[in-house]
């Protein structure tokens, strides 16, 4: 055997493996979905960013800490990216830095151009004592078949997170509509952490926008436990709750599994011809989970519910189908490792995945449909 042949054969047998690593476990599950070849972050941060911010009424750097937890849409034939970034308040724990909402620009879904300003953050309006001063977190994005955006959000005041909702018709000028159960009950979780929204969307005329399902939108939310909750206009929210009054979860951790710590809302779910594809973020409890994963780690699962019944837990994935691989996906703030799911788009014939990295930095993984 010739060296040059031994060289091909190791190659391609390299590759061989790659791709059947790549398989998906189940037949209904999105993907595989692959990274770029010397895949390397899309977006990170930038000391030299400045902003005046509303509240201080100073320059701020608003992106100097950290850059990550994408969402995503696709408009105009181009790829919007809303990435959470962080101002540096000195050496503070993750969670004491402040979080505003920036913007990136992609024609061809490699390159990436930064707004120069963020383009949703605190400010002096009604939503300050929600928002102020840990800022807005984790943005999920959809956009209905009207054209309007709604965005989910965390509204982070250092004392309780909120999931809120916002819209927009251009994603530029934002109407804030505050936390998504502040009308539930007489706020009976108004003082309860949530998060995490995701909105079911379906593939229509080769573009995502929000399902109805019995005539209402429904949402994926929360951590530890993944949640439902339903809406006849987006912004008002009823959550799914048992005979009792109680929240009902409709994704739990599992002992012995990578997601055996907790269970979190990922990107936007997909409404399919198998049921209702739900990725979801999943975080691994090594003694009771996955020894190799590490503790603590964030890998990506998904999940299959009834297309009728989306509290219908029909299917699982016992294994994560992304899970942090590369330097920059276990290094940062987050030092035990992130592939932290959260934007999702159909661009060009591909599906775009964003997730961010160790809290730190945006990644992309594509799949064809």
């Amino acid at each position: 055997m010739t060296q040059k042949f031994q060289v091909f054969l190791l190659i391609a047998l390299s590759q061989a493996s790659f791709c059947l690593a790549q398989e998906m476990e189940k037949p209904w599950m999105m993907g595989p979905f692959k990274r770029a070849v010397n895949a390397q972050p899309i977006i990170q941060k930038d000391s030299t960013s400045t902003f005046i911010d509303p509240i201080k009424n100073q320059k701020v750097f608003w992106e100097s800490m950290a850059t990550f937890n994408p969402a995503a849409i696709v408009k105009d034939d181009k790829i919007l990216v809303l990435y959470r970034a962080e101002e540096k308040l000195g050496e503070k724990e993750i969670g004491g830095h402040s979080s505003r909402i920036g913007l990136a620009i992609s024609l061809d879904g490699i390159n990436y151009i930064k707004n120069e300003h963020p383009i949703f953050y605190p400010d002096l309006d009604n939503q300050q004592e929600n928002e102020w001063p840990g800022g807005v977190e984790d943005p999920r994005l959809v956009e209905t078949e009207e054209g309007l955006y709604v965005l989910t959000y965390t509204q982070w005041n250092r004392q309780v997170p909120r999931l809120a909702v916002a819209t927009s018709k251009n994603l530029i000028q934002w109407e804030k509509h505050g936390p998504v159960f502040k009308n539930h009950k007489e706020g009976k979780y108004h003082t309860q952490e949530t998060k995490s929204g995701a909105i079911i969307t379906q593939l229509k005329n080769g573009k995502l926008v929000a399902a109805k399902i019995d005539g209402k939108y429904w949402m994926y939310y929360g951590v530890p436990h993944v949640w439902l909750a339903s809406s006849e206009n987006l912004i008002n929210w009823t959550p799914v709750e048992t005979y009792e009054g109680t929240l009902a979860p409709v994704l739990s951790p599992r002992p012995g599994f990578f997601d055996s710590w907790l269970v979190e809302a990922g990107p936007p779910p997909l409404l399919t011809e198998n049921g209702i594809v739900v990725m979801y973020n999943a975080g691994n409890s090594q003694n009771i989970g996955v020894k190799k994963l590490g503790n603590r780690v964030y890998t990506g699962g998904q999940a299959l519910f009834d297309s009728k019944e989306p509290w219908k837990l029909l299917d699982r994935c016992e294994k994560p189908f992304i899970k942090p691989e590369l330097p920059f996906e276990k290094s940062g703030q987050y030092a035990d490792g992130t592939t932290f799911l959260e934007g999702l788009v159909f661009f060009k014939g591909q599906w775009y995945l964003y997730y961010g990295t160790a809290d730190s930095m945006v990644g992309v993984v594509t799949a064809k449909k």
